[in-house]
């Protein structure tokens, strides 16, 4: 084995580890939605968006798809399972206007998924034809899964708190994206570098929001509106609970 395919080998390990982590940094989240038996302010669309792209990434690195990349559908494939149990979570504790949001998302999901794998597999018959539509929808979707948290940071800048978004997800992200995106590199493969990439930088923006906000507390936080919308029940992140166990 020469250096380059070492490097290669070891990059795509690390990323499995820190994948592995990226998919389970949320279960303290999900702890506490599970005792609470409440979402609070908690999006479902990020655990959505990265089940698609599970989905896509794992039907990208098969055999019959692209080459030497059994390591990307290894990892999505487990990836696929977990966040489908999230989203499983999700949808048992969110209001019924929340679950009727995630659950309609859901059902797009899974049918682009479906389309691009029977078009994938019916349609096109050469491997490079094959590569390049799945390749497209799995950058495509990976950049949208890495840009679903965007809501979160914007929330983290209005409220000056970073309760609403996890340390160890943002840590994580930037990892796994930082360990594809050289994966990618190495390879040469477009498909894998340029959303990783993207996925670095939006991690590394996570982790700089965090290192401004981190000591902030949103019951330490005064009310900034007059007319006592978002900023009050984000304050107020029991009240807000109890607000949506009877919604």
């Amino acid at each position: 084995m020469n250096k380059g395919k070492a490097l290669h080998l070891v990059f795509g390990i690390f990323g499995n580890a820190t994948g592995l982590f990226l998919f389970l940094a949320p279960t303290v989240t999900f702890k506490r939605i599970i005792t609470n038996k409440s979402t609070e302010q908690f999006s479902g669309i990020p655990y959505v968006m990265t089940l698609l792209n599970c989905l896509l990434a794992a039907w990208y690195g098969l055999p019959f798809i692209s080459t030497d990349n059994i390591l990307v559908s290894a990892i999505n494939g487990t990836g696929a399972v977990i966040e489908s149990i999230y989203v499983l979570i999700f949808l048992i504790y969110a209001t019924k206007k929340e679950k009727a949001k995630i659950l309609g998302l859901l059902i797009v999901i899974v049918s682009i998924f479906s389309t691009i794998a029977l078009v994938s597999i019916l349609a096109f018959h050469k491997e490079k034809y094959r590569q390049l539509l799945c390749g497209v929808a799995a950058s495509l979707f990976s950049i949208i899964m890495y840009a679903s948290p965007l809501s979160v940071m914007r929330m983290v800048i209005k409220t000056k708190s970073v309760e609403y978004m996890p340390f160890l997800l943002s840590l994580f992200v930037f990892l796994c994206g930082s360990s594809w995106f050289i994966y990618g590199l190495i390879g040469n493969d477009k498909f894998l570098y340029i959303p990783n990439g993207f996925g670095c930088l939006l991690g590394a923006m996570q982790l700089s929001l965090y290192a401004i906000y981190r000591n902030n507390k949103l019951g330490d936080i005064e009310k900034s509106t007059a007319d006592g919308s978002l900023e009050m029940d984000l304050a107020k992140p029991q009240q807000y609970q109890k607000q949506s166990n009877y919604s």
